[in-house]
């Protein structure tokens, strides 16, 4: 099953057909906020709004394993996100789409980076973080319908809430980074750790601060005018994707646990066995 989180102005999936809100903790506390399970296009989906209705969560307050845990529970086996991203690079122009195939991680370890760790030890490769063959579709849809999606981009993951400096920006561009954001770290490698195949449709809102001229430099309010006509634009290809047969996850990353743990089940407690089974799935 394919599950949506929706970023800033993407707070629900219009056209989902309705048929269950999924509350509820998990072990990793509560998500944003209910989960919607519904059909579409003859698709079952979920989706889940990564800020909370009325966008009341900074990047840094999002608790992602609970939303990554709530949507593997209710059977989600891939996750496509919806995201503001920053372009680092002259040929990702604002109000362009991109979805990122690298992730550097410049959150510094502040956020809950792992379902793991407290007596539950395992290791998960993220040397791909994304799923290539759900890029190719969105990247196919899109292409349905003459829009251009960049892929192949590295995305940097800063703290925030404030906007980078310039010197932020200059460093992850030196980095190697093409585009910056500030919620798809730890929300990928979550994703590779439940066994959920994972990407990201990147909607540019500018050239962060990087550029000489400051008439580019990033304001909110160019921020929130500019997404919100991008965002008709990333509906649209969301909207191609599903009037088709969806992807099926590759194998490894369906299998990403099985040589990734390094506890024993015998030594697991039946809470934390309990957890573990759902990440399994």
């Amino acid at each position: 099953m394919l599950a949506i989180i929706g970023g800033t102005g993407l707070y629900d999936l219009p056209g989902l057909q309705v048929d269950a809100q999924i509350d509820g903790d998990t072990p990793f506390g509560s998500p944003s906020g209910a989960l919607l399970r519904g059909r579409l296009h003859g698709h079952t989906l979920l989706f889940l709004a990564r800020h909370g209705a009325g966008h009341k969560l900074l990047p840094h307050e999002v608790n992602y394993r609970a939303n990554l845990f709530a949507l593997k529970r209710a059977g989600a086996t891939q996750v496509l996100g919806f995201s503001a991203v920053g372009s680092l690079a002259e040929e990702v122009a604002p109000g362009e789409l991109a979805m990122p195939e690298q992730y550097f991680d410049w959150t510094r370890g502040r956020r809950e980076q792992s379902f793991f760790g407290r007596g539950v030890a395992a290791h998960v490769s993220t040397a791909n973080p994304v799923s290539r063959v759900l890029v190719d579709a969105v990247v196919g849809a899109a292409a349905q319908q003459g829009i251009q999606v960049h892929r192949g981009l590295t995305y940097g993951c800063v703290e925030g809430p404030r906007l980078g400096t310039r010197a932020e920006s200059h460093f992850l561009r030196q980095a190697g980074c093409q585009l910056v954001g500030m919620t798809n770290v730890p929300e990928a490698f979550l994703a590779r750790e439940a066994q959920m195949a994972y990407a990201t449709v990147g909607i540019v809102t500018d050239y962060d601060c990087w550029m000489d001229d400051p008439s580019r430099h990033v304001s909110v309010a160019a921020i929130f005018e500019l997404y919100g006509r991008s965002l008709v634009t990333a509906k649209a290809v969301l909207d191609r994707l599903l009037q088709q047969p969806l992807p099926t996850p590759e194998p490894e990353i369906r299998s990403a646990l099985a040589s990734a743990m390094m506890t024993p089940d015998s030594a697991l407690s039946a809470e934390q066995r309990d957890w573990l089974a759902v990440l399994r799935l």
